[in-house]
């Protein structure tokens, strides 16, 4: 049985120091982590140690993506500048590890950045995007968006949807005042970037994004990002969201869930009885949370699930979804 790990992330140096020029403190919670933590080593390796750490999970394909926020916090232009030569070293590892490696395109969201889609897709062949939930102060289900939704519904690729930390004054208001690093889960981790994932993809689905868009494939991880669980009392949106569908069946069509590094067999039973073994696929978090002594293989064997969904959830659907792709 392949596994595949779809939540799998890197970082490269000339993006850590565009955050440093961007904001020498490194407010952003992860991005102090990413950049001076005990995962920076592993988040710039995209060769060996993370081969080794894959086989030590289990995991035969990981899915590389850039690690939150991107290039979603840096100015529009300097943005724009890295998009291109971030996944072009991303495509070089995978032609370095071909059927070891595989690639969401990292964005310079909203500029420009349907057309690097565009170019990731047919050129380097990636697989989709790794698209953070905000760029600046504005969430990507806001109109100036669309184009890089409507790029990605024209090629079948899916978008990752991604947390970020919340707003600085989100922060304060809901998750502050206890102090370090208490402030910072709460605010990341914790609780508070899986709500604002979560809202944005209820944002995108009553804004009509995917009435307007029905291709359009949205990973969301974490199992759903708090929202799959909430979904009988979201369905209050349907009286008044005047969308062609009620709010949980976008969540059967057009969006999967991954565990996103939480292997909750508790969490996997919800999700299959909400959105069936057709919408899950797997992912690490890797290396923010890292599985160990064949770990994520053993999730997956051990899943109260019959043999055909255990092979959907590990490579079916994801290969499925690949060859769906117009290059």
């Amino acid at each position: 049985m392949r596994v595949y790990a779809l939540e799998e992330h890197m970082v490269t140096a000339a993006v850590t120091e565009a955050w440093r020029r961007r904001d020498p403190r490194l407010a952003e919670p992860m991005m102090k982590w990413a950049v001076s933590g005990d995962v920076t080593p592993a988040l710039l390796d995209l060769d060996e140690g993370r081969l080794a750490a894959m086989d030590d999970a289990g995991i035969d394909t990981a899915v590389l993506s850039m690690t939150t926020p991107g290039l979603q916090n840096l100015p529009a232009a300097e943005a724009v500048a890295l998009q291109g030569p971030t996944n072009d070293a991303l495509a070089a590892a995978v032609g370095r590890h071909p059927g070891r490696f595989a690639a969401f395109a990292t964005l310079a969201t909203p500029a420009a950045a349907a057309a690097e889609l565009r170019r990731a897709v047919t050129d380097l062949g990636f697989h989709g995007a790794m698209v953070n939930v905000r760029s600046g102060e504005r969430g990507v289900d806001a109109a100036e968006f669309w184009d890089i939704h409507e790029a990605a519904a024209e090629l079948r690729v899916p978008l990752y949807l991604h947390p970020r930390a919340p707003l600085p004054a989100v922060g304060r208001a809901y998750y502050g005042g206890f102090g370090e690093p208490v402030d910072s889960l709460l605010a990341t981790g914790a609780v508070g970037w899986h709500y604002d994932a979560g809202l944005t993809l209820l944002r995108m689905i009553v804004s009509g994004l995917f009435d307007r868009f029905p291709d359009l494939q949205v990973i969301l991880g974490h199992w759903g990002e708090v929202v799959l669980f909430y979904l009988d009392r979201i369905a209050v949106l349907d009286r008044v969201a005047h969308l062609q569908r009620p709010v949980a069946e976008y969540f059967r069509t057009n969006v999967f869930i991954t565990p996103g590094g939480i292997s909750s067999h508790r969490y996997l039973r919800w999700s299959l009885e909400t959105v069936g073994a057709e919408r899950i696929m797997y992912a690490t978090d890797y290396p923010f949370n890292r599985e160990r002594d064949g770990s994520a293989r053993r999730f997956l064997d051990t899943a109260p699930v019959s043999a055909a969904d255990r092979e959907r959830i590990a490579f079916r659907n994801w290969e499925e979804l690949v060859a769906g792709i117009r290059r």
